[in-house]
């Protein structure tokens, strides 16, 4: 398998190469030589990479393993929980919130005792949004009850991927296994790594999968997975699953014995620098003790004893390891990415410290410093200070702080935050031109908007300085979409392009209130923002006579993972609209597929090649999912066809108003991962409605109105106009893809039929 540069051939016990690359990278590696079975995966940064590696060596034709994407993070915690039932090989990878996401899946697949591997590529979890890595969202991973191994390095990870599933499948095991490693630090940097050049020595290793449990795989042999227990089975489960777990280390240490036969590289519990005689030393997770290992051999120079310790696991937890470790150690400073918030000290702190009273003979003192949150660097300098503080302990026998952050710093008056522009609101997003009434038929209203020029003198919602790329559709469509909504706004975006481009603290582009949540959950936020504030008015708690409209926007795939909960909110009928800007994938995190993607478009997790020509499955269809809510109003629009975009909005003001919720969808032109030029915008939104791809229609309790049918105005063209815009589906219109591109016709034409079924029978 030839999926990575190949610079220099080893020649130890088995033939190994020598490259330069990234964990992500080396992840993905030791699972496509693995070869697993299935691999359930959603989208977030930094352990996005691993599928999208896994998807690219597939269109090679370099492995076999089904890439199912996911709904969301908890969707594939349950793709690779319901997977693994089979006795099937199951790997993920995930980060942060993510990682939080499918949090309560986690417990259900060591509970029930199957084995799969998971990357989590640490990173911050946010509140406040952050992407970078640190170990916050390792913290929560420690009583799931799965087993945890640490790697520092690209290496690492290939070689505790491979490590683990072998781990995770041994007799006396059965366990899941974490491969922990630093979102970016590790994942995205690259170094120096050896791996097998034959795909055939990893599976070798690991062995076949096993068959001795009871799996559901065989009719013939039914099983049940997951009864209820009482107290006395529950309590006798969770033991029987501790002792597992406290088994893994004997198991670990066996199998990297074995591992260390075959590639001559060496996973102890702990990894121990300079500590056979240190006196002071830096106890670090990860990448950061690599840094440490440089200042320790800077200071080994000057004649001061001083070591580093990095685990290789810390599920189990190696607390004998520790102790031994620890014999001639003054001073110990722990280092931790993460806090345990009001408990004097992070986990690992604590477990260090409970370590240590097992041994009554160890005096050595324990410092706890919380350092590089939300992914800020770990310098040579700070590894510095870090021992200076354990030798200021040791020469005073004094610990003037047992804990604290590193890094942080008081504010000043001075720095107080003030407005660089004076927020605007009521009157001036006011025109009072809109004319709306009750239409002919009463399940319609009718709208009179002014002519547009008159509406450039109204206010942008966005002041100038959004950091969105050259040629995105967003903020402009966003705008021209506000241009037909009176008055003042509360509008919450879920993450995504349009959230991460115009806010930045201590920055905004919002002129007015701005709240964010994560892609699974704005609807719901918003509609309890909304609840709360018509509670409020109705009290008398405040006192605001004009009405306010709230406004929730998702995109780049929220409506893959916010579906849930934005079918919630209108089987709920809130008074609110949900506005989706559909770029046709996971842009803001590197244009994965999204449920959104048209069939055989080219994304970085549906690439093209000699295995596979794209996405494999039809785009779906948000519009007519959220109408089978019935909710009030739901309508298509977009940029290149402005009139309609504004009257739509002011009706949908209306209904959210005055009716119920409203659910509105803009296709928007994403050049960077489309693949376009900038400048063909309105081009590429006109011949996506011209191609019927995108029809412009609105449903008002429950009837149907194509709004402009290109048919009829002698503008309708070929699917293929629309698809030579853009790179990511130019293949389509090769001749080896024309049955590829007919079934993406074929599709097109049947929806666009059915919709004009549906425009001309209102009972439809």
């Amino acid at each position: 398998m030839k999926t990575l540069k190949e610079d220099k051939v080893l020649d130890p016990i088995v033939q190994q190469v020598t490259t330069f690359e990234s964990g992500n990278k080396m992840a993905a590696m030791a699972a496509a030589q693995i070869n697993y079975h299935i691999m359930g995966y959603f989208p977030i940064t930094p352990s996005t990479e691993v599928a999208q590696y896994l998807d690219q060596m597939k269109a090679k034709g370099e492995h076999d393993i089904e890439l199912i994407p996911a709904d969301g993070e908890h969707g594939s915690a349950g793709i690779c929980y319901g997977a693994a039932l089979t006795g099937a090989r199951v790997i993920n990878a995930t980060s942060a919130n993510g990682f939080m996401y499918m949090l309560e899946q986690l417990p259900v697949q060591s509970g029930t005792r199957f084995p799969m591997v998971m990357n989590l590529v640490t990173r911050s979890i946010s509140g406040p949004l952050d992407i970078r890595g640190d170990h916050s969202d390792l913290y929560y991973a420690l009583n799931t009850g799965w087993i945890i191994l640490m790697a520092r390095t690209p290496q690492a990870v290939y070689d505790m991927n491979i490590l683990a599933l072998k781990i995770a499948e041994d007799s006396r095991v059965r366990l899941p296994v974490i491969v922990a490693y630093d979102g970016f630090f590790t994942s995205h940097q690259k170094r120096k790594v050896n791996y097998f050049k034959d795909k055939q020595t990893v599976q070798d290793f690991v062995g076949p999968c096993s068959t001795d449990y009871a799996f559901v795989r065989d009719p013939k042999k039914p099983v049940t997975i997951g009864a209820h227990m009482n107290g006395d089975d529950l309590l006798n489960n969770h033991y029987q699953q501790s002792e597992a777990l406290y088994q893994a280390e004997d198991v670990f240490l066996e199998i990297a014995e074995e591992y260390r036969a075959l590639s001559q590289r060496n996973y102890p519990l702990l990894d121990l620098y300079f500590m056979e005689d240190a006196e002071i030393a830096l106890f670090l997770l990860n990448s950061a003790a690599e840094t440490a290992k440089d200042v320790a051999d800077h200071l080994r120079s000057q004649g001061i004893k001083a070591g580093v310790i990095s685990p290789n696991i810390i599920r189990p937890f190696p607390a004998a390891a520790i102790r031994k470790s620890l014999k001639k150690v003054s001073v110990l400073l722990i280092g931790e990415r993460a806090d345990s918030y009001g408990a004097h000290g992070p986990n690992v702190t604590h477990e260090v410290k409970s370590a240590l009273q097992e041994d009554r003979q160890n005096n050595t003192q324990v410092i706890s410093r919380v350092f590089g949150l939300g992914g800020k660097d770990f310098y040579p300098d700070d590894a510095k200070q870090f021992f200076f503080e354990a030798m200021e302990a040791h020469d005073t026998n004094q610990i003037a702080k047992p804990f604290d952050y590193y890094g942080h710093y008081p504010g000043t008056t001075n720095q107080v935050l003030k407005p660089i522009i004076e927020p605007q609101h009521g009157d001036v997003f006011k025109t009072g031109l809109f004319k709306i009434s009750e239409g002919e038929n009463r399940n319609k209203i009718d709208v009179k908007i002014p002519s547009l020029r008159s509406l450039t003198e109204k206010p942008k919602r966005f002041t100038p300085g959004h950091g969105a790329c050259p040629g995105c559709g967003i903020l402009s469509g966003l705008e021209l979409f506000f241009k037909g909504i009176e008055g003042d706004i509360v509008v919450l975006f879920q993450t995504g392009c349009a959230y991460v481009v115009t806010t930045g603290y201590p920055h905004t582009s919002h002129k007015q209130t701005m709240i964010h949540n994560l892609f699974q959950n704005g609807p719901a936020t918003l509609s309890g923002t909304l609840e709360a504030y018509n509670k409020l008015k109705a009290r008398g708690e405040i006192d605001i006579s004009d009405e306010v409209t709230f406004i929730m926007i998702t995109g780049d795939g929220g409506m893959d993972i916010g579906m849930g909960s934005a079918i919630g909110t209108s089987l709920r009928n809130h008074r609110l609209i949900m506005l989706e800007y559909d770029n046709e994938g996971y842009m803001n995190t590197g244009a994965q597929m999204s449920y959104s993607t048209p069939i055989g478009h080219l994304t970085s997790t549906s690439n093209i090649g000699r295995a596979q020509h794209g996405k494999n499955m039809h785009h779906k269809d948000t519009v007519q999912i959220m109408a089978a809510t019935n909710m009030p109003y739901v309508f298509t629009g977009s940029e290149a066809f402005p009139g309609d975009l504004i009257k739509k909005a002011a009706k949908a003001q209306w209904y959210a108003q005055n009716i119920g919720t409203v659910y509105g969808k803009l296709l928007m032109t994403c050049p960077l991962n489309w693949r376009t030029e900038e400048q063909y915008g309105t081009k590429i939104m006109e011949a996506a409605v011209n191609s019927c791809f995108f029809p412009l229609y609105e449903i008002e309790n429950g009837c149907t109105t194509i709004t402009y049918n290109p048919e009829e105005k002698g503008e309708k063209i070929p699917l293929e106009s629309w698809l030579r815009y853009m790179g990511k589906a130019k293949h389509l219109l090769k001749d080896s893809n024309k049955p590829l591109l007919s079934v993406f016709e074929k599709e097109v034409e049947k929806r666009w039929k059915k919709l004009k079924i549906m425009h001309e029978m209102d009972e439809l």
